[in-house]
């Protein structure tokens, strides 16, 4: 057999996510896994009831149309309209698709040409350095550091060349937990316009900002052409089984990004496709009470985090808290988050696999809060024993 590698050049280093490796290590050993991030329970029941209504009722249960059911891209136009203000024509400006992460690979895959360069903030989503490189495009990280981890915008326009493509904007920003203020975003959005750039948006935890709210930057004055806005049923919903997520954006960019996507999944999650629609308009009390519930839980593990040695950078946004292990006599975040399960029986997530610049993030670690009270008390009960 010849002798060349297997894997295609471009993801080589890549490997398992460190998402797998961690989550297999928990199940291993009976650890608490507050590293993946996915609730320990589901989430609203009349929601559950109205998908297994479809599946009974033979809706979905075939391939569903290419973009997504109509009933699902006009609750997402009404979502859109009813939280920010945005208008979207649900049969050109909505695309349905198999969870944030492959709206994520297909508008990359869609709007990438080999040797593009693509600005994303360091540290990244996973996905973000995948997909990237299969498009054959570079990406170049924009670091935030802590503790406030605010993106430095005199960086950010120093970073910009003629080769640049993209920005890649995520908030509420996983895993730092940074929300981006209006004023960062409009800044942000002055550079797009100045440079013609496209802006690529990834906002699957809209709905979990503590405090001030979520500003999605499409509605920025000539933000709406050159933005493409991502999100997901999955974090706000806890149903993160049944990726169905979403692209919103002008016609000819949907377009483009529907030609990539529907050579990656073509179709998915039908008859959730229908649940969705129905959550999407849930009332107000729905979204409060969620945002707050994960903002006690937030309070919980951070205040436990902290009494267990570890320093503590609070949140903004998602379900995530970022910490420094120096304060343990530890430098080591990827080492330490090995060993963890074996110590005192928890699984984290080290943050240097989701940066270039790895000293910048050597010593962190991430943990997730969406889980029960009693959960995260065993876990900090637990992490005591460090």
């Amino acid at each position: 057999m010849s002798a060349r590698p297997l894997l295609n050049r471009r993801l080589a280093g890549l490997g398992t996510t460190i998402f797998a490796e961690m989550s297999a290590l928990a199940n291993a050993t009976g650890s608490i896994n507050l590293g993946q991030g996915f609730p320990d329970t589901d989430g609203p029941r009349e929601i559950a009831q109205a998908a297994a209504d479809a599946i009974l009722a033979g809706k979905g249960n075939q391939y569903p149309p290419g973009p997504g059911v109509p009933e699902l891209r006009s609750a997402i136009a009404e979502h859109q309209q009813r939280w920010y203000g945005l208008e979207f024509d649900p049969d050109s400006e909505v695309l349905v698709t198999a969870g944030a992460t492959e709206a994520i690979a297909a508008t990359m895959l869609a709007l990438l040409e080999p040797g593009d360069e693509v600005i994303a903030f360091e540290p990244f989503y996973d996905s973000y350095a995948a997909t990237i490189a299969m498009a054959g495009a570079t990406r170049v990280p924009l670091t935030l550091r802590a503790p406030g981890f605010r993106p430095d915008l005199d960086e950010l326009r120093t970073l910009i060349t003629p080769r640049t493509r993209l920005l890649l904007i995520n908030t509420p920003h996983n895993p730092t937990g940074l929300v981006l203020h209006p004023d960062e975003l409009r800044a942000i959005a002055e550079l797009a316009c100045e440079h013609d750039l496209l802006v690529v948006t990834d906002e699957v935890y809209e709905h979990l900002v503590f405090s001030g709210g979520h500003h999605p930057i499409a509605a920025l004055p000539g933000m709406r052409e050159r933005t493409v806005s991502i999100s997901s049923s999955g974090k706000t919903f806890s149903f993160t089984g049944w990726k169905v997520g979403w692209v919103t954006a002008a016609a000819p960019l949907v377009a483009a990004v529907r030609t990539a996507k529907q050579y990656l999944t073509f179709v998915s999650a039908g008859p959730f496709q229908y649940a969705v629609a129905d959550a999407l308009r849930l009332p107000d009390e729905y979204f409060d009470g969620f945002r707050a519930d994960l903002r006690r839980k937030r309070d919980l593990l951070s205040e436990g985090l902290t009494a267990a040695g570890f320093q503590v950078f609070e949140p903004e946004g998602t379900y995530f808290i970022t910490t420094d292990i120096t304060p343990l006599g530890e430098k080591d975040g990827l080492e330490f988050c090995r060993s963890l399960p074996a110590r005192c029986g928890v699984v984290a997530i080290p943050n240097v696999v989701f940066y270039d610049n790895a000293d910048a993030g050597r010593s962190h670690v991430r943990f997730t809060f969406c889980k029960g009270d009693d959960v995260l008390a065993e876990a900090v009960t637990r992490l005591q024993r460090l």
